[in-house]
Parts: structure tokens; sequence; C-alpha cells
């Protein structure tokens, strides 16, 4: 289903390599070549990504150049790309239109929650994937999943035929209330339903540690921090997936060494996980991932990953965080209206409204 199985990496067409406000294609061209040359199959894709450019990516970059045959594909069904029953059929007839093939290897109602999932229970989408899946137009259907354990629970057990999970899951967020990685990995595995893992390095956020963190990982690995936030993902049981937003090509070589053969954390690493997550904790930077998810409703045009971004370089007491403020595009933080729209597309469940008025209160 996943390719071979000591082949965990998947490539995430999410944080994408950009110039001029573009997708850098040359630049994708390479690093997918790179990627399937080191014998990895997997990419992942959604309408939405990359303000509906990363499917074109996809296109340029993988299906038009390699065998169908020589990749897995998949996609995802998201609102607000349909608002009813109707809307899917078509919506998935333009994905495989633009990503220029006949079939998804993978299709994945997109990030399910208790409210969502109420949404595509009342499309039947869950049906219709199901329904292409018997057709052959979808190899396998899944979720993505941004909930408590007690949600995903739900859902396993209306829907047992499901194919797959994927789940945040990485050591910052393993015992996190909101976001439940541990609790909800343990549901995955009472129901023996395979997991893909987004969100390894959450965001970028583990591959650049605050530096008292840094030096707490240093005393136990030399691995870098990214290297160490995949290995803790890929050794538990039931991993098959471990996918990688890669925006640059030395990011796509450091992953590829690392998962071609990813050693298990040693006792000292794994004994070392607790400081580790207390020393990060203690920072209270704003957990945000950059999925950019609550940008598409916001009215106002507000950048909001990269505003929140300067925001914690300003509590990491970095010197440049206002001069990068500042040279942000589009609308400042103080634009916000307080619509709440981005709060509810947030898989963090961000307070994004008040966090905006703080940096705003910072830098305005």
């Amino acid at each position: 289903m996943f390719g071979a199985p000591d082949k965990k990496l998947g490539f995430g067409f999410m944080r994408l390599p950009m110039q001029g406000g573009e997708v850098d294609i040359p630049t994708v061209c390479g690093m997918v070549d790179e990627f399937l040359a080191a014998g990895f199959r997997y990419f992942d894709t959604a309408h939405g990504y990359h303000d509906g450019k990363s499917e074109q990516a996809i296109r340029a970059a993988l299906t038009s150049r390699h065998p169908r045959q020589s990749y897995i594909l998949a996609n995802k069904l998201s609102p607000p790309f349909f608002e009813k029953e109707a809307d899917i059929l078509p919506l998935f007839q333009r994905q495989l239109d633009i990503c220029g093939v006949d079939y998804f290897d993978m299709y994945l109602m997109h990030a399910q929650s208790a409210g969502r999932f109420e949404f595509y229970k009342s499309c039947r989408a869950y049906e219709t994937a199901f329904r292409l899946r018997e057709q052959g137009r979808v190899r396998r259907v899944g979720i993505s999943f941004h909930d408590t354990a007690e949600v995903l629970e739900r859902i396993l057990t209306e829907y047992p035929d499901l194919d797959f999970v994927q789940l945040q899951f990485n050591y910052l967020d393993y015992d996190d209330p909101q976001v439940q990685s541990r609790a909800c990995y343990e549901v995955c595995r009472r129901h023996d339903t395979p997991v893909v893992v987004m969100e390894p390095v959450k965001g970028g956020r583990l591959a650049s540690l605050p530096a008292d963190a840094a030096a707490e990982l240093a005393a136990v690995t030399t691995d870098s921090p990214a290297a160490f936030a995949l290995r803790f993902a890929a050794e538990h049981e039931g991993v098959k997936m471990v996918l990688s937003g890669m925006s640059s090509p030395e990011q796509l070589r450091e992953n590829i060494a690392v998962m071609s053969r990813p050693a298990p954390l040693t006792d000292a690493e794994r004994q070392a996980l607790p400081a580790l997550r207390r020393k990060l904790l203690a920072h209270q930077l704003v957990q945000c991932t950059g999925c950019s998810y609550c940008t598409a409703g916001c009215p106002k045009g507000i950048a909001i990953p990269r505003r929140l971004a300067a925001l914690n370089d300003r509590l990491e007491q970095k010197p440049q965080a206002a001069a990068v403020y500042a040279a942000l595009p589009g609308a400042p933080a103080s634009a916000c209206i307080g619509c709440g729209q981005c709060e509810k597309a947030c898989p963090q469940k961000l307070p994004i409204p008040a966090l905006l008025a703080r940096a705003a209160r910072e830098f305005e």
C-alpha cells in the first residue's frame, strides 16, 4: 500500500521552494528526481495547498515526467471546495485532471474533526470515496485528522473500512492535551489502522530549537534536531509513512539520509525526551505549523503564519524580529477584524485573533 516498508519518507507538497511568489518548478523537478532516485515514492498534495498551485506542481514535476507506476500519489477531499454531495465527483475529476493522472493511490477526507466529520457525513463523502475505491479510481481511502482521540474512535468505529489515518505526530505534541498525538495513535493501534505521520518536525519548529533545548538534545545525540524528530516518528509500530514538507534540496538530502536507515532512538535519547519537552514548552511559543489553512478565508488577506512566525522571533528575542515583521507583504496584524474564520480553520486550535492582536502590540 505504501511502497517498500523500509522507505517511510513521504514528500509533502505543502511547503515547496518558492521564487518570486511562485513555486520554483525547476528546483522542485530536481528534488523529485533525487527523491525517486533514492528509492522513495510517496507524494502528498491537496487542492488548496500553495493557493491551488501544489497540484499543478505535482503535474509539472512528477506526473508528466515519470511513469505512473514509479510513484504513489495522495490527494484529499477538502472544503471549501465542495458544499454538497453533488460537488464531490466534479471536484475529484478536476483534481485528477490537474494532477495529470487517472487515479489516486490514496484519497483522504481532509482535516477531520467533530464538526467537519458531521459535514462530510451529511454529504455522503465517505460513501462516495468508497465507491471510487470500488471503481479503481482510488486505491486506498483514509482521513487526515485533527481532534481528540474520542472523535477518532468514533470515526474508525463508524467507518471500519478506512485504510489508514494521517495524524499530527511528533515528540512535542505527544502528550499535548489539544493535539493528543499519543492518544490518537493508540486508537489507531487498537483498530489496527496504519498511520501516516504529518508534522513530524511541527512545521519546522522542531528543526530549529531554542538554545537551551538544543543543548539538551546535543547532550544525548549527534543528530540534527530535524533528524531526531524524524527518527522519533518513524520508530513507532504501525507508522507506515512519515511526511515531510521539504522546501529546499538541502532539507531533502538530510531527510533522505536519515530515512534511508532510520535508527530507533537510543535509551539515552528516549530518557531525554521529557526534559526536552519541558524546555520547549517553557518558551511558550506560538505553536503554529505554517499550514496556512487559516489564510484562505481571511477577509483582510493577512499572511497569518508569517505574522505569527515574526511574533515567535520576538518571543525568542531574535534581533531581526522587527525588521522581518516590517518587511512582510500584505495587511498587518492590526487589520484583523476578529471574525474568527481563521480560528475555525486552525488544526492547532490556536486563538489566532488574540495572537494577531498581540503581534500588533509588539510590532505596531
